[in-house]
Parts: structure tokens; sequence; C-alpha cells
């Protein structure tokens, strides 16, 4: 069962346990510089509006043929994604169908050889594709058909877009024997992107941006916690803003400002540790072309606002102090 309650997905498991589920939102963020160098985590600027497909009747084949959710970004504007809750939930992400964790194509299940999920009570966001141990390529919306996105780069086939996420609770018998009484940690928090290329229908998928320090966690307890009898899957639709206007009648939120002019502000960026061992990076998605590169090959011009900076204001982290964000 999934519904949008402020602008988050809630799963929810109620055959499994009544408190079963977690939450998954997109974050606003800052574009970091696509530089080659290594950044700290930017804020979150707010939750990217959800919209349920059902609840509109002016959308395209492919959006009522899959269902699901629909939320607006710009071009070449990044987000994160988190994840939230009381109860211990496994997910996958893949950006149309290619797993940002494993880079493999998409399949339902749990992979005990090489982990292709997260585990929700133990990885409380995730910012971009998994390219190397502790460093990701943070997530940028560009338009499908331009070889940009993830999806093109490994399959040569702009043909899904978006993104699709699948969870999988913890057995009922597992989450009674860990957490007695439900005491679980609970997870709680608190916005300009470049033009391109004029891609007014173009729907959007997900392409590689600045390399981000970040682990993916692995999952010390195993994959036979997990309920992979009871699952929930989502398709969600990437809108550019010409699109979601047409279709909603609505703006999407005001561009971000850059990172530069964020970073010269005196803002916080963020810097998140804990004592689980990270998995390895994907070796298939460690090959991918960032959007900066691939901007300069194929079309012979740099990125905008793409200046290299260092960050002034790095705040720490820990599990139980999980405030990432900026209020302006």
């Amino acid at each position: 069962m999934i519904t949008l309650k402020g602008n988050s997905m809630q799963f929810r498991f109620p055959e499994v346990k009544q408190s079963a589920g977690c939450k998954v939102s997109f974050q606003r963020t800052l574009r970091i510089p696509d530089d080659n160098q290594s950044y700290s985590l930017p804020p979150s600027l707010g939750n990217f509006p959800l919209h349920h497909v059902d609840d509109f009747s002016n959308l395209s084949e492919n959006y009522e043929k899959r269902g699901g959710i629909f939320y607006p970004m710009y071009q070449s504007e990044a987000m994160w994604i988190r994840f939230s809750g009381r109860y211990p939930c496994a997910i996958k992400i893949a950006a149309g169908k290619i797993n940002a964790v494993s880079g493999e194509a998409w399949s339902e299940g749990l992979n005990s050889d090489k982990q292709d999920y997260i585990v929700s009570d133990k990885q409380p966001w995730l910012d971009g594709f998994n390219v190397s141990k502790g460093m990701i390529r943070q997530f940028v919306a560009m338009p499908l058909g331009k070889g940009f996105t993830a999806e093109e780069q490994i399959t040569r086939e702009p043909e899904f877009g978006g993104l699709q996420i699948i969870v999988y609770p913890m057995k009922a018998e597992v989450y009674e024997k860990l957490y007695t009484g439900d005491v679980v940690r609970s997870m709680s928090m608190q916005s300009y992107s470049a033009k391109i290329i004029e891609c007014r229908d173009a729907d959007m998928g997900l392409a590689a941006g600045g390399l981000m320090k970040q682990e993916i966690y692995q999952d010390l307890r195993g994959i036979d916690v997990w309920d992979t009898e009871n699952s929930s899957r989502c398709f969600i639709h990437i809108m550019n803003s010409n699109q979601y206007h047409d279709v909603t009648g609505s703006f999407p939120p005001t561009p971000p400002p850059s990172a530069k002019d964020y970073n010269e502000a005196g803002l916080p960026w963020f810097d998140y540790y804990n004592d689980n061992p990270s998995i390895k990076g994907s070796d298939v998605l460690k090959g991918l072309k960032s959007v900066g590169a691939k901007t300069i090959e194929d079309f012979d011009f740099s990125l905008d606002d793409n200046d290299s900076l260092k960050e002034k204001n790095i705040e720490n982290l820990y599990e139980k102090k999980l405030i990432r964000g900026v209020v302006f």
C-alpha cells in the first residue's frame, strides 16, 4: 500500500505488522560542481511536490500505463532521496531500469551475493549512483534521448526514464525479536540549474553529476530478515518544468541557488558517518560519463555554474542528529 502525505511516499504493510513501513521523499538540493573533486553532502531545500498519476487525465500513454507518481525537476537540477520511519525496510532504487546501487538491470528480489539495495534504518539518504566505495555521483535530471542518463549510457536505449522503487519490510518475527516494545530510531530533518538543450516535451531521466562523499552501508543482517513475500513497487516519473505546468497548471518550486552562491553565504554542508561497514562501488556505474563531461564532449561547451569550490561550513551529523537542511 502506497499513499502520499506531506509530499512523502508512505509504504505500508499492515498484512505484515501494523507498524510495518517506511517513508520516501525526494529532496531539492544544490547541484554540486561536476569537476571530479569530491564534495560533502549538500542540504535539503525541501521536498519536491508529489502527485498521483491517477489524479490527472491529461497525461501521456506511458504515464497511464505505468501509473505511480510524478514530480517536477528543472533540467540539470539535482536531488537526493530521503528514507525515514520507525520500521526497517530493504529498498531497491533504479534510474530507469538501472539499479542505482549495483549498476545492474532492474530485477525484483534481493541479491545476497552483491548487495543491490539499501536498508532504511541504516541509510538515511541516497544522493546518487554508487560509483566507488564511499563515493557517489549526484542524481541530476536530464532529458531522455540525448545520451546523458545512466539508462541510456548503459542500455543504449532512452526507454523508461524516471525512477523505480521497491520496498520489502522486515519480517514481523525478526522485528519483534530485535525491537521489543517497538523501540526503533526514527529519522527527522527539517533551495538554479543550467540550461543545456531545449527539450520542452522530453521525459526526464537521471544522469550522473558531481562526485560526493557518501557511504552505501552494508546489510549486516542478511537478506533472510526481509519479507520478500510482501513488497510494494512504484514508478516515479520526472517531468520538466514546462510539462509540469501544462499538466497541473502550477509552477514547480523556484530553482535553487548555485552551489557557489550558497557556499559564499556561509551556509552549511554536511558530513555523516556511522560505524556500519560500507559496500564497494559498482564497476558499471563507475564507467558513467558525468553531465559535465558529456556536455563538453557532445556539445563543445562547459556546464553553467560549475565553478570548483571549497566548502566553507561543514557540519558533522550522527545517527541521532539527522537534520540536513537550511531554510531560506
